[in-house]
C-alpha cells in the first residue's frame, strides 16, 4: 500500500506545529500535561509489572458514555490496570469525577493522562512507555500515527461504539487514502449501526474485521447516588417555594452550547408567564463558559442561583445554574422533563439516552445527527420530541406541564426503551476479550 498519504499528513503536522502546541497549551490548564502531549511523563502505578488496558475518550460525553465499558473492563480484568486517556481538560475532569464514584478496589486501578499529540514521535513515545495489552478507541478517535504506532509494537486496536455520522463521514471521504490507511491498523471495528458500519467500510475499513454491536450508550444505568441527590433536591426545590414535590414544575436544560442559552431562556419567561414559580435547571457543558451564561441569566431578568456557590433556591428563584462538574445525571433527576443540548445549535447533538433512562420526557432541538441512532427508537415511543425554536420549546413545557400524567407515560415508555435496547456491552466485551486472547498466545 503507498504511504504517501501518511507521510503528507506527518509532514503537514510538523509545519503546523507551532500553531498546535500554542494552542494546545493554552487550552490545557494543568501545566503537568505537557510534557504527557508529546508522549513523556507517562509513569504507571507503582508496578511495571501490571498489564495495561488503554482506553482512550476524547472529552466529557466520551468519558460518560463509555462509563459502564470502564466499570466490566476493571471487574473483567482484575489483574489489569485501565489506562483512560483524554484529548481536553474537561475530559480529565470527567475521569476524577468517575473515579471518585467507583469503589476503591476498582478506581485503584484506573489511571488518567492526558493522549499525545499525534506527532510520530509523541505517538511512538507514548505507546512504548505504555505497552498496552489492547487499545481501544471510542467512537471516531482515529489517530493514524497512533495506529501505525500500535501496529509497528503489535498492539491490537478496537474501535468501540464507532460511529460516522453522514456529516463526518463526508469530511473522512475528502482524505479517504488517509482514512484507508489508517482503518488498515485497527483490527476490530464495533460498529453502533448497519449505517455507520457501512460507511466506515466505505472509507477502507475491512468488511470482516467489522461488528455491528448496538449502541453502548443504551447500556447507562441510573446510579442509586445520582438519584439520591436528585430526589434530594427535587424535595429542596419544592420546600424551598412552599410546596410539594412534583407540584412545582421544573425543567433541566443539560449540555447547553454557546448559542443556545438566549433561545432557552426565552421558552423559560415564556413558561413562567403560565406558571410563574417555574424553575430552569440550567447545566451548560463548558465549564469556561459558567460565569458568562450566569451573567446572561441576570441580564434576562431571571433571578439566578449558582450551585457552586451553594446560594439558596427561593420561590423567587426562576434559574437554578448547574455550575460543576459530573452532576448532570442528578440535575436530570431533580426534574420533571428534560432539554439536551448541542442541538439547538448545528452541533449534531448530545446524549439522549442519560435523561430518558431517568423516566424523563425528553425535549432537543433539530441538530441531532450525531445521536440519530439511539434518539429513533426513543421518537417512535413519543418519548423524545424535537423543537425548532424558542416558541416550540415554550410549546412543548407547557403542553407537558399541562398534561403531567401524559407526559410521565411518555417518560417510562422511554425507559422502557433503554431497556430494551441493552446489549451492546457484552457483544462488546466478547469481542475485545478475543482479542486479547489472541495477542496474548505465544509467537511462532
Amino acid at each position: 500500500m503507498a504511504r504517501w498519504p501518511h507521510f503528507a499528513y506527518s509532514a503537514a503536522l510538523y509545519v503546523l506545529a507551532p500553531l498546535i502546541i500554542r494552542r494546545v497549551w493554552r487550552e490545557q490548564v494543568p501545566t503537568y500535561s505537557r510534557g504527557q502531549r508529546l508522549g513523556v511523563g507517562l509513569k504507571l502505578g507503582d508496578s511495571a509489572d501490571v498489564p495495561t488496558l488503554w482506553l482512550h475518550c476524547a472529552s466529557v460525553g466520551e468519558v460518560r458514555a463509555a462509563r459502564p465499558l470502564v466499570e466490566a473492563l476493571l471487574e473483567r480484568y482484575a489483574d489489569h490496570r485501565l489506562l483512560l486517556t483524554t484529548m481536553t481538560a474537561t475530559g480529565a475532569d470527567q475521569v476524577r469525577a468517575l473515579t471518585n464514584d467507583l469503589p476503591k478496589t476498582l478506581a485503584s486501578r484506573l489511571e488518567h493522562r492526558f493522549i499525545p499529540l499525534d506527532f510520530p514521535g509523541s505517538a511512538r513515545r507514548f505507546v512504548a512507555r505504555v505497552r498496552p495489552g489492547l487499545a481501544i478507541m471510542f467512537e471516531t478517535e482515529l489517530w493514524p500515527n497512533l495506529l501505525r504506532a500500535c501496529q509497528r509494537h503489535a498492539v491490537p486496536v478496537a474501535v468501540v461504539n464507532g460511529r460516522l455520522s453522514p456529516r463526518a463521514f463526508e469530511r473522512y471521504r475528502r482524505i479517504k487514502p488517509l482514512m484507508h490507511e489508517a482503518l488498515a491498523n485497527v483490527s476490530w471495528l464495533a460498529a453502533k449501526s448497519d449505517a455507520d458500519a457501512e460507511r466506515f467500510a466505505a472509507l477502507g475499513m475491512p468488511a470482516g474485521r467489522i461488528a455491528v454491536v448496538g449502541s453502548l450508550k443504551f447500556e447507562v444505568t441510573p446510579d442509586d447516588a445520582a438519584l439520591e441527590v436528585g430526589e434530594r433536591l427535587r424535595a429542596d426545590i419544592a420546600a424551598d417555594a412552599g410546596t410539594v414535590p412534583g407540584m412545582r414544575p421544573v425543567w433541566v436544560a443539560g449540555s447547553t452550547r454557546d448559542g443556545e442559552e438566549a433561545a432557552l431562556l426565552e421558552a423559560h419567561a415564556t413558561l413562567r408567564k403560565r406558571y410563574p414559580q417555574a424553575l430552569l435547571v440550567l447545566v451548560p457543558r463548558h465549564p469556561q463558559r459558567f460565569d458568562a451564561v450566569a451573567e446572561e441569566c441576570q441580564a434576562a431578568g431571571l433571578v439566578t442561583a449558582r450551585r457552586s456557590r451553594q446560594e439558596p433556591l427561593t420561590a423567587a428563584t426562576a434559574v437554578y445554574l448547574g455550575d460543576t462538574l459530573g452532576e448532570l445525571g442528578a440535575l436530570y433527576a431533580a426534574g420533571d422533563v428534560a432539554f439536551v443540548g448541542g442541538s439547538l445549535v448545528p452541533l449534531g447533538g448530545q446524549n439522549v439516552v442519560e435523561p430518558a433512562s431517568l423516566g424523563r420526557l425528553v425535549l432537543t432541538g433539530p441538530s441531532l445527527e450525531n445521536f440519530s441512532d439511539v434518539a429513533e427508537p426513543l421518537q417512535a415511543a413519543g418519548a423524545l420530541k424535537q423543537v425548532v425554536d424558542a416558541g416550540a420549546l415554550a410549546d412543548a413545557l407547557i403542553n407537558a406541564f399541562d398534561n403531567p400524567v401524559e407526559a410521565h407515560r411518555r417518560g417510562y415508555a422511554g425507559q422502557r426503551v433503554v431497556a430494551q435496547q441493552r446489549g451492546a456491552l457484552e457483544r462488546t466485551l466478547a469481542g475485545l476479550g478475543r482479542l486479547l486472547a489472541f495477542s496474548a498466545r505465544p509467537s511462532g
